[in-house]
């Protein structure tokens, strides 16, 4: 018997016509449909092109003997004079230096408190004592620097600090804290510590957020311990932000924050204080030494992108990599 075979009607004159989408003509279509979140998104263009990328034209001033009077293309061209001038100079490499050290030690130290502080309040199970520990916690990544600094020499002024003032009341000497390179590293480090540790804490409270409940469950069945969880469960499933945020970190290892040694420093200590961006300042905007300065930021800028690339490299060979 034989079986009726459903016969494939014949394409007609108009179908035959129709010839599938080129690549622009579909791009086309995904812009039209999606014209609102495009328009949305131009005031952010418009900033990074106006804010961003403008003021990289500035960099020309690095390659030129700037002057006021005839402004930054006007100037005449030196090439490389200004970086052999910068290289030449024996404060350089210790403003180098003390960049260095200072971002190297502000990353060593300051990196593993946000991941213990967040790995510590979600093991809290009282919501009202973890959220008050929370806000404690962030509320100084909203103060300036300046108040920062006004807070510290109220803490470890030497005449009218208040830990000096407890160190009098029990017969001991008070310590010049903010005049002796070993003190005011140890409060160089600890105040950014204590500023942006809840910050990164938020950050890695969401990344613990995400990672999957059951896995702790299955830990616990197997016997393993809360120290053992957050070494097999929470750590793993938080290292992807952990080495993002590393990796970003790595860029600003050439840029200390102006604001934060300058609220900090002094002429006492500015052996180890004096970085590129008080450099800059001092000798740039205060000196008028515009063309040297701005060699120097161009300098810092692509030694930043360097780490930021060598870092990303090194990522990727994990499979942790940003791109």
């Amino acid at each position: 018997m034989e079986m009726n075979k459903t016969a494939t009607p014949a394409p007609t004159l108009r179908q035959s016509a129709v010839k599938p989408k080129t690549a622009s003509a579909r791009h086309l279509a995904r812009w039209k449909s999606n014209w609102q979140l495009v328009l949305m998104f131009l005031p952010v263009v418009a900033f990074f092109i106006v804010f961003k990328y403008v003021p990289m034209l500035g960099n020309v001033i690095a390659f030129k003997q700037y002057n006021l009077m005839q402004g930054v293309w006007g100037s005449p061209w030196v090439g490389f004079d200004n970086f052999r001038m910068m290289m030449d100079n024996p404060q350089t490499l210790q403003i180098i230096r003390n960049t260095l050290f200072l971002s190297f030690f502000n990353i060593v130290i300051g990196f593993p408190f946000p991941v213990l502080v967040a790995v510590m309040l979600n093991e809290v199970r009282r919501l009202w004592f973890k959220k008050s520990i929370q806000t404690l916690v962030y509320l100084p990544h909203f103060f300036s620097w300046v108040i920062i600094g006004g807070i510290t020499v109220t803490l470890f002024g030497s005449q009218a600090g208040v830990v000096n003032r407890v160190i009098e009341y029990f017969g001991g000497t008070p310590v010049s804290f903010l005049y002796q390179v070993s003190t005011w590293l140890g409060i160089f480090f600890g105040s950014a510590v204590w500023k942006e540790a809840g910050f990164g804490a938020i950050i890695y409270l969401a990344a613990i957020g995400a990672i999957d409940p059951h896995l702790y469950e299955a830990a616990s069945i197997d016997g393993a311990s809360k120290i053992k969880q957050i070494r097999h469960v929470t750590l793993p499933g938080i290292m992807p932000v952990m080495i993002l945020m590393l990796i970003l970190s790595m860029g600003k290892v050439m840029e200390v924050g102006f604001d934060h040694v300058y609220n900090l420093q002094n002429a006492v200590v500015s052996s180890a204080s004096n970085v590129i961006s008080t450099y800059i300042y001092t000798t740039g905007i205060q000196g008028g030494m515009y063309s040297i300065t701005t060699a120097m930021g161009l300098f810092e800028a692509v030694i930043g992108l360097i780490l930021v690339l060598g870092a990303n490299r090194v990522a990727k060979k994990f499979n942790q990599s940003l791109w």
